[in-house]
């Protein structure tokens, strides 16, 4: 029996299935950190993407390009940094910490933006979170400092990412941003990656490797959602959203073999309920 059309399953299993792809494909990415650097990865991730998204969204044909000049390089530049950052971290964490603590950048801005005595509790939450991953215990003595700091600068430019891209959203359709912000990165993130790895990049089986890293990580996650988005109610999706980082230990457990501690996942469980509950609530009416 097949659910109904309006029924929110398959959109549901859709967005899980994005993440689960995108997080495998960070997996794969951080394996293939030892060929062309973190540098060289995040050059080949956003530099296919780019071209990818640019060929199937065609931002030219709107003639808006001039509509939001100055949003579209904060938007990119943000997008490209916030990889190269997260990228950087996952040298030095596991991929699961480092994506829960890149969640308290878009969690940030939610409560930042909220008044409800409710997001007390989620605050709570993620500090509790965040304390039993800072190397202040013996229990996570484990966890290098240089890839919580990255991780930290990555929930950054999540941040001012999510801040920015709803500010393009009111002026071009969401295709085109993402189209525009992605080449924006890859402005930044190429050069960067040509200059490390030099014309290793151009060598048909890395970019073989970096054109599925790319799909995985960025290309198919995003259509996929953009389907999704159009069929889900805000705060569905934003409460599937919040278990990308469960899903990223997972990922990196059966791609890399990357264990964490029930310290660390009771710690991504902390931000993983902060993110889910204060979607949850900002997305009600107020009364």
């Amino acid at each position: 029996m097949s659910p109904p059309p309006n029924s929110p399953l398959v959109p549901s299993l859709g967005v899980l299935l994005a993440l689960m792809v995108q997080n495998v494909g960070a997996a794969v990415a951080k394996s293939l950190f030892p060929l062309v650097g973190v540098e060289g990865m995040t050059a080949l991730r956003v530099g296919l993407s780019a071209v990818i998204l640019i060929a199937v969204c065609r931002p030219w044909r709107g003639h808006r390009l001039r509509a939001g000049g100055l949003d579209v390089l904060v938007y990119g530049f943000s997008l490209g940094l916030m990889n190269l950052l997260i990228y950087s971290a996952f040298q030095y964490i596991p991929i699961g910490i480092a994506v829960a603590i890149e969640v308290t950048g878009p969690l940030a801005v939610v409560l930042f933006s909220s008044r409800r005595a409710v997001d007390f509790l989620w605050l709570a939450l993620t500090v509790a979170g965040l304390s039993l991953l800072l190397p202040i215990e013996q229990a996570s003595a484990a966890l290098d400092p240089r890839g919580l700091a990255l991780a930290f600068g990555s929930a950054a430019c999540w941040a001012v990412y999510i801040v920015f891209g709803k500010r393009l959203s009111a002026r071009l359709p969401s295709g085109e941003a993402v189209a525009l912000g992605m080449a924006v990165a890859a402005l930044l993130t190429v050069p960067i990656g040509i200059g490390a790895a030099g014309t290793l990049l151009f060598a048909p089986h890395v970019l073989a490797l970096g054109a599925a890293v790319a799909l995985l990580s960025s290309v198919l996650p995003y259509l996929v959602e953009m389907a999704a988005l159009a069929r889900l109610p805000r705060k569905v999706f934003g409460i599937l959203v919040s278990s990308a980082p469960a899903i990223a230990a997972l990922a990196g457990f059966a791609v890399l073999g990357e264990r964490l501690t029930l310290t660390q996942w009771l710690a991504i469980a902390c931000v993983m309920a902060a993110s889910a509950g204060s979607t949850a609530f900002s997305a009600r009416p107020r009364s």
